[in-house]
């Protein structure tokens, strides 16, 4: 019993260890193809912003001198791709005569994708100059052409944004201003969320200093960092996690967060290698990743091992009672044949044992019991009978012993009776003998006739006596032999 549960928990074990581990790669492999996959959908958004900024570029360095044209520009960007939410042209101090600064920006209403929604045309953006924001001053400064990180708070109008930075020249080759697109994080949060890796799974893409660009809780996205969460008592395998994939590491991670385990699979997000497209630095310093709770990846296996673990449990039990009934009805013969062996050895030696056509040894043992038990009650039954003979013969012999000490009895009463009648003519033979020994010489011849004639007569009594015992005799010696 012991070894067969330690064989079974042995064997769940093993199946539970390995089945986990291919799950746990499958998982790997599914993630790997969910990264792939959300990559390209953020790249698709971001190349159609690109591509759009770069189909005005040309035309809008022809016509840098039309100041009201650049409205034009900044509305047309915006209508000819939904995912923009707004165009901002902006141009370099003191760029047109008369005018320090000068932006034409037009944005959707709320910063919405519909691209139905009404467009607000300004110049100015957030509660600062446009010089001064990182969007403008950075491509104005190095000629870098790219992606800023989130755009959050004082930065933006209150909606986080992402901008996809172009500077442009005049003919004499000098930096005179900046083509500036947004892009909703929230709006590509839904792009990209709409493809759900698992049912209660999630993608996220982090910027280099740890801003959410995609995720589906809107607060985070309007959170400076996911290091800000950090004050608000997260759970420091979420630092761990954050960390990794802001250093730009490929692998997973486990964390733990509102009291349940996630599981998040991440890669450096890095954009298509195209001819016609500036890749920079060939990344944007972004990560993105894919996140799955832990019952997502494992909550199936958990069942199966739970299903696994009951069917093995009611199969055991089963097998059990199987095992059970089965050794109860080979033994059963071996129990009765117990029970009469006990009778047998108690004295019942008329107990019945039968023959049986089981080949198996308890089969062989019943039978050669069998044989034992008719052998031994042959026995029996030839003692019996010797005793009975016995008894019989003791039967005999003690009749035939009575009947020797009554013989004897009347021998010894016959003696008897014989000596005391013998007696009296021994004693008479006696005294004439004596008498005649003594007197003779003075005894007349009549006297001596007389005690001659007495002796004789008393010889004949002696004699006759002496007859009648032989006959005796002879007659008991007789009815000897016949006991005999």
């Amino acid at each position: 019993m012991a070894e067969v549960l330690l064989l079974l928990v042995l064997t769940l074990g093993v199946l539970v260890y390995f089945s986990h581990k291919v799950l746990r790669q499958e998982a790997m492999r599914d993630a790997g193809l969910m990264l792939d996959a959300t990559v390209q959908d953020i790249d698709n958004v971001l190349l159609s912003v690109e591509q759009s900024t770069g189909n005005i570029y040309y035309d809008l360095i022809e016509h840098l001198d039309d100041k009201q044209r650049m409205f034009t520009y900044s509305r047309e960007l915006v209508l000819s791709n939904p995912n923009i939410v707004g165009c901002a042209i902006a141009f370099k101090p003191g760029y047109y005569p008369g005018t320090d600064l000068f932006m034409a920006y037009v944005h959707r209403r709320a910063f919405a994708n519909d691209i139905k929604s009404d467009l607000v045309t300004t110049e100015t953006f957030a509660n600062r100059a446009y010089t001064e924001q990182v969007w403008y001053s950075e491509p104005m400064k190095s000629g870098w052409i790219g992606w800023t990180d989130p755009l959050k708070g004082d930065d933006t109008e209150n909606e986080p944004l992402v901008n996809f930075c172009l500077p442009f020249s005049d003919k004499n080759g000098e930096r005179v201003g900046v083509i500036a697109v947004d892009v909703s994080i929230a709006q590509l949060s839904k792009i990209i969320l709409a493809a759900k890796p698992s049912e209660h799974g999630y993608s996220v893409l982090l910027a280099r200093n740890g801003s959410f660009i995609v995720h589906p809780d809107e607060k985070k996205l309007e959170s400076q960092t996911v290091f800000s969460q950090m004050d608000n008592g997260a759970d420091a395998s979420v630092l761990e996690a954050a960390e990794a994939m802001v250093a730009g590491k490929v692998g997973e991670k486990d964390f733990t967060m509102d009291g349940k385990r996630w599981s998040v699979f991440f890669k450096p997000f890095v954009r298509g290698e195209l001819e016609s497209r500036y890749n920079g630095e060939g990344t944007l310093g972004w990560s993105v990743g894919v996140v799955y709770p832990y019952e997502d990846i494992f909550d199936m296996h958990n069942k199966l091992v739970y299903l696994v673990i009951v069917i093995a449990i009611l199969g055991l039990l089963a097998f059990f009672a199987m095992t059970t009934i089965i050794i109860k009805r080979l033994l059963k013969p071996l129990k009765c044949l117990t029970q009469s062996a006990q009778r047998i050895a108690d004295g019942d030696l008329n107990e019945y044992l039968q023959d049986t056509d089981r080949e198996d040894e308890i089969g062989q043992l019943q039978n050669r019991f069998h044989k034992m038990q008719h052998s031994l009650q042959k026995q029996v039954n030839d003692q019996e009978h010797e005793i009975v003979r016995l008894q019989q013969r003791s039967d005999v012999l003690r009749t035939a012993y009575g009947k020797t000490e009554e013989a004897d009895r009347m021998k010894t009463s016959f003696l008897h009776y014989m000596t005391n009648q013998m007696a009296v003519p021994s004693e008479s033979i006696e005294r004439s003998v004596t008498t005649l020994c003594n007197n003779y010489h003075d005894m007349s011849k009549e006297e001596i006739d007389q005690q001659v004639d007495n002796i004789q007569r008393k010889s004949d009594a002696l004699v006759e006596l002496l007859n009648h015992m032989t006959h005796f005799t002879e007659t008991e010696a007789g009815k000897e032999g016949h006991y005999e």
